[in-house]
């Protein structure tokens, strides 16, 4: 179910004073704009639910707004609109590491993987020794830019006190990325709880399906959700055939087993 795109309201252009806007994405319960103004460039999030079943879409701005706050982010805001929360923060140019290898990935050019592959582990090695996990890393949420590499889109993040009013269950994320023991969880429960060991787990999946274009578990694309998560439950795992360092340490990442997989420091201490 897609809604929108929606626009800015007046509250909002009332705190950007825009100049000129840029429609970045509108899906699954978020519109998101990219504003330029007086104040600089920001990105700015409305959400409003998915579906009946996904009222929760429309707070996930808010709360990661919450989040950011926690972790020190200047510049951020959030308040409620007519169909659910939005928020701004400070605008962050930069490739996903998705967009970045996709030379390298359809043989146009080889490019240093290791390189791009540690900067993810050590944005996300930050998240983590903060004393939260991210809930939903996929390559998209890697930006790739002159200033370093930023962990975006912290919506399902644990870790802190995010308010009761913006707060919903973890309800899985997107499964390309989703380690087995969230998938049964999901399964289980209709819920699950993301730790270090599934955001490792989704940065090793993410570094494999961006260098190879291959999902690290093979489940059926045009299967129902359910029937995905239960072949992502099994935990088999496709053979890593990437060379060198990087394929090594992202074998270790997609172990079955959380216990099994490195942590994300031990992930940079392995490239780095």
């Amino acid at each position: 179910m897609t809604d929108g795109p929606y626009e800015l309201t007046g509250e909002m252009v009332t705190l950007l004073a825009p100049t000129s806007r840029r429609l970045v994405l509108n899906r699954r319960g978020s519109t998101v704009w990219q504003v330029t103004g007086d104040r600089g460039d920001h990105a700015v999030k409305l959400g409003y639910p998915a579906a009946p079943t996904h009222q929760y879409t429309a707070l996930a701005p808010a709360r990661e707004a919450t989040i950011l706050r926690q972790l020190g982010q200047d510049g951020v805001y959030w308040g409620e609109w007519a169909r659910g929360t939005w928020s701004v923060q400070p605008w962050y140019d930069g490739k996903s590491v998705w967009d970045l290898w996709e030379p390298h990935r359809t043989g146009k050019e080889r490019r240093n993987l290791e390189t791009d592959a540690l900067s993810c582990a050590r944005a996300l090695a930050g998240l983590h020794a903060e004393g939260w996990v991210h809930g939903d890393v996929q390559p998209a949420h890697f930006l790739l830019g002159r200033h370093g590499t930023r962990l975006i889109d912290l919506g399902l993040a644990r870790g802190g006190e995010v308010p009761a009013i913006y707060d919903f269950p973890h309800r899985g994320c997107l499964v390309h990325y989703e380690s087995p023991e969230m998938s049964r969880s999901v399964l289980t429960t209709g819920t699950a709880v993301p730790t270090s060991a599934s955001d490792v787990f989704g940065l090793g999946a993410g570094l494999f399906l961006s260098a190879t274009g291959l999902r690290a578990i093979d489940f059926p694309a045009d299967a129902e959700r359910a029937e995905q998560r239960r072949v992502i439950a099994r935990g088999r795992i496709r053979p890593v055939t990437i060379p060198g360092r990087l394929g090594k340490i992202i074998e270790a990442m997609l172990s079955p087993g959380p216990a099994d997989r490195p942590s994300s420091a031990d992930v940079c201490a392995a490239l780095g």
